[in-house]
């Protein structure tokens, strides 16, 4: 059972209630919601409680759905009841609050089963607790939850400009959304509305009527723009670079925005391609651009990107024409009553008489400045601390509350109050993700009751809390694919000697990189101290020691048994999948079929996310698994699972600029405590190599992957292979530098590889030296294995790259047609299997198939695109026009390529010195 306790019931509240409720269902986790607000309506809130038909949604029905994985849920609601509606038509935000009423409503349940618990009441304090918060009332009383969501929604607009007289006359309106309030505001009489933003165009639809003007007045007289009557798909935004700077970000921007109204006609649709990217540039931007963006930039900014419903813009604009209304600058310097008016003084000598004034100022930024009593003492005692440029609260990526130096944690926060971190929280589509996404990440964060300490995903440790404390730092980088696991492991069985499940993680890990000496003494200790452990971790003992000692048939059934009884072990799924972690012991479509498997149980987790974006990419759900490596890596920026799975995606569609641009920013900021780094930085090398920047190539080359920075089976994985590869491609000219590879790989993946991925990559590596006899050892070897893919798969690629070697080009292209189709059955991602392709395409050239290459190579391109290709299709169809035969010769001994000048690869004059 998980009690929650979320503060405020308009939108963002309710909808967090409600992930609450669902994703617990999916997850299989009780919970009880305490849903916390003095307004006698829950849902609505303050956004969508106006009864004015007059007032629209801001966003087309289409895009309100309350679930983001439900994206037609308003929309079938409301056909419902108005059969004619379209996606794209702008309804009445009060049948909007009467849609999120139903929604809590459907949710909550009813009588003794109800699962929210409305408590109409204002919070005033939080205190924790040993196992939570205790949240203190306006009434005296309390609720005591294991966990709470700070939904506040906006703060009451500021009031700072009106004056003393002013606020005293009776005659301002200063909250214009509290019930009624623009009802006080009589029918004879000139208004003035100070602001001129989205709460100003309502009042003064609100308000306009013959026989009065209303006058509206900010200090940039700026008034949000129109959707198109028509709304256009957005134009994905490029991959804008805010780390350099503000003045370069604007540029960025208004290029995009040109681009737009090249391409669409308008800007709007360009504006909103901007939508997803706006918080990851914000938070790139230096801390002192941030500061000039709010200065100078936030007023133009918000004007066109949270503009008004084409209807709500024809009304305005008919108050306007008919003299009705009146906008422009001005800033209000003093009022005071006069008789039955207030008389206001506006900067540059002007004086309106009104009947009333109404802010329309919108919220204050700083909440340093609020009079809210829970917000100040959260503030004051420690337990949140403002955001950066002082916006809201400052949190961390999945929405919790970071406290002042020495406060307590645990707290979350949703909607306006997150504006530091994100700069767009406020809209609908922006609050529905949150709230799944604070769901999810408060539902499997463990609670602690007393007893023994759980690790992330609330599973119980069999050890002390500081040894528990320290093995969830190592999982959370072993899941993440981070340096420094072992280390913690280490510290965390020293802490607790008798730790069966620390020992066993260091065994894997060990396993995993070929030290066997150092898996076996941690095995023997986790062996040692597995009877003092629960039935879980006895059997994940059992499983590692099986895995690393056993028979590959014997490792791979305990494996799933363990996942089919413990889902929520990451650790184990991660084992079982592979990844650049992890071998793993799944093809892919039984992986694919693993991890989806698993959703219920994970929901929104960073982890599992990055996980799923893999087997999507793995099935050419290109977008899916885009989408997925996003939101991961919005969780948790780190995330090497999810940054491979995108790596992949942009290389496969082709987007190598982009793609070469985004991984170097992720090296530079990740890099350094990733344990996938040699493996991006090939990633970004086959970027390189696809867009025939062979200069970049051969730098990325020296400074990530020779044998000083990389380290066991990733020097065969990534470094050989990338030599082997760019040698095919004609990228590479002179001896391959394999030696001193080869000399620090592992020698068991070159004599007896642990797995037919890792034989693959051993095969590579004989053929890069040129050394056929090991070739020919590493074919007995498989043959007499006699397991299926080394026979079917290794043995024939060590025969095909024996025929490159010796130029037997027609038996090397023979034997390599076929094994284009299997590759991908030893664990090869894609990216990984086309290096068959390409030396295939070298033999096809080299042995004169000239029309079997081209075909080839005009396959690749309609895939995707690839300068490297176009250049090598096009000499192939000037040679043919020629007359003349491309020339491609290898020898045995690695020796330089000899050419003609109708070739294809790189011409002579490049020197060996060049490429070392």
């Amino acid at each position: 059972m998980r009690r929650v306790a979320v503060v405020g019931a308009g939108a963002a509240g309710s909808l967090t209630a409600v992930q609450l409720l669902r994703q617990g269902d999916r997850l299989g986790i009780r919970v009880q919601v305490w849903l916390i607000d003095p307004s006698p309506r829950t849902g609505p809130g303050v956004a969508y409680g106006t009864t004015d038909p007059r007032h629209l949604l801001n966003v087309p029905a289409g895009r309100m759905s309350a679930f983001p994985d439900e994206p037609a849920h308003f929309l079938d609601w409301l056909r419902t009841r108005q059969p004619t509606v379209g996606p794209g038509d702008f309804v009445p935000r009060a049948v909007y609050g009467r849609y999120l009423g139903e929604v809590v409503a459907r949710a909550a349940g009813t009588g003794p089963g109800a699962r929210i618990h409305r408590v109409h009441d204002r919070v005033t304090a939080a205190r924790p607790r040993s196992t939570g918060w205790v949240l203190e009332l306006a009434d005296g009383g309390a609720v005591e939850a294991d966990a709470a969501v700070l939904a506040l929604g906006s703060p009451a607009p500021a009031l700072d400009w009106a004056g003393p007289e002013l606020a005293g006359s009776g005659r301002l309106v200063a909250d214009p959304w509290a019930p009624g309030a623009l009802d006080t505001v009589g029918g004879e009489g000139d208004v003035l509305l100070v602001g001129t933003g989205l709460t100003m165009v309502d009042a003064a639809i609100a308000l306009g009527r013959p026989g009065r003007v209303v006058h509206a007045l900010s200090r940039s007289g700026l008034i949000p723009a129109a959707h198109l009557p028509q709304p256009a798909q957005p134009v994905a935004a490029p991959d804008l670079d805010a780390g350099c700077g503000l003045d370069a970000l604007r540029r960025q921007v208004r290029r995009h925005l040109a681009a737009s109204r090249r391409e669409c006609g308008d800007w709007r649709p360009g504006m909103d391609g901007l939508r997803p990217v706006t918080a990851r540039w914000w938070g790139q931007l230096p801390v002192a651009d941030r500061a000039r963006f709010l200065a100078e930039d936030l007023r133009l900014w918000e004007v066109h990107r949270h503009r008004i419903a084409p209807a709500t813009a024809a009304a305005f604009h008919a108050l306007r024409e008919a003299g009705l209304l009146r906008t422009g600058t001005g800033q209000v310097t003093r009022a005071a009553p006069d008789g039955d008016a207030v008389l206001v003084d506006v900067d540059g000598g002007r004086t309106l008489r009104v009947a009333a004034v109404v802010n329309c100022t919108g919220t204050p930024a700083d909440l340093r400045r609020s009079t809210d009593p829970l917000v100040r003492r959260l503030l004051d005692e420690g337990y949140a601390r403002c955001g950066p440029a002082g916006l809201g609260l400052d949190t961390d990526d999945d929405g919790r509350l970071q406290p002042a130096a020495g406060g307590a944690g645990g707290l979350w926060t949703i909607g306006a109050a997150r504006r530091g971190n994100l700069l767009e929280t406020t809209a609908l589509p922006e609050i529905r993700a949150q709230a799944a996404a604070v769901a999810t990440a408060l539902l499997t964060t463990p609670v602690r009751r007393g007893g023994r300490p759980v690790d992330r995903y609330g599973l119980a440790l069999s050890t002390t809390r500081e040894a528990a404390r320290l093995y969830d730092g190592a999982l959370e980088r072993i899941l993440a694919g981070r340096t420094c696991a072992q280390e913690l492991l280490e510290q965390a069985v020293r802490a607790d000697p008798g730790f069966a499940l620390g020992h066993a993680a260091l065994a894997l890990l060990a396993g995993d990189m070929g030290d066997h000496d150092r898996a076996g003494a941690a095995l023997a200790a986790a062996r040692r101290a597995a009877p003092r452990s629960d039935a879980r971790e006895r059997g994940w003992v059992g499983v590692v020691h099986t895995r690393l000692t056993g028979s590959e048939a014997a490792g791979r059934t305990g494996l799933l048994e363990h996942v089919g009884a413990h889902p929520r072990d990451a650790l184990a799924v991660g084992v079982a999948v592979p990844t650049v972690s992890f071998n793993g012991i799944t093809g892919t479509d039984e992986s694919c079929a693993l991890v989806e498997r698993l959703a219920p149980f994970y929901g929104d987790d960073w982890w599992y996310l990055g996980q799923l974006a893999f087997v999507r990419q793995e099935q050419g759900r290109w977008q899916e698994a885009e989408e997925l490596a996003v939101r991961a890596l919005h969780g948790y920026p780190a995330a090497g699972h999810a940054v491979h799975a995108r790596a992949h995606v942009l290389y496969e569609t082709g987007e190598h600029r982009a793609g070469l641009a985004w991984l170097e920013r992720w090296l530079d900021e990740h890099g350094d405590t990733s344990g996938q780094r040699a493996h991006l930085s090939w990633h970004a090398a086959l970027h390189e190599l696809t867009l025939d920047d062979l200069p970049a190539l051969l730098a990325r080359y020296h400074r990530e992957l020779t044998a000083s920075r990389v380290s066991g089976g990733r020097l065969l994985v990534d470094s050989v292979s990338l030599l082997w590869r760019a040698r095919m491609t004609g990228s590479w000219s002179g001896e391959l530098p394999v030696a001193e590879l080869l000399a620090a790989a592992p020698d068991e993946w070159l004599h007896t590889p642990p797995t037919p991925f890792a034989a693959l990559h051993g095969a590579l590596a004989h053929a890069a030296a040129g050394d056929v006899a090991a070739l020919a050892r590493l074919h007995r070897w498989a043959v007499a294995g006699g397991q299926e893919l080394l026979v079917g798969v290794i043995a024939p690629l060590c025969e095909a790259l024996t025929a490159v070697l010796e130029q037997r080009w027609q038996q090397a292209a023979v034997r390599l047609e076929p094994l284009r189709a299997v590759v991908g059955r030893v664990g090869a991602s894609r990216a990984q299997q086309e290096v068959v392709e390409e030396t295939l395409l070298y033999a096809l050239v080299a042995g004169g198939a000239r029309e079997r290459a081209g075909r080839l190579l005009a396959a690749r391109l309609e895939r995707r695109a690839s300068p490297l290709d176009r250049r090598r299709l096009a000499a192939l169809d000037g040679a043919r026009r020629a007359g003349r035969r491309p020339v491609a010769v290898l020898s045995a001994a690695g020796a330089p390529l000899q050419r003609d000048s109708t070739d294809y690869q790189l011409p002579l004059e490049m020197s060996r010195s060049r490429w070392r």
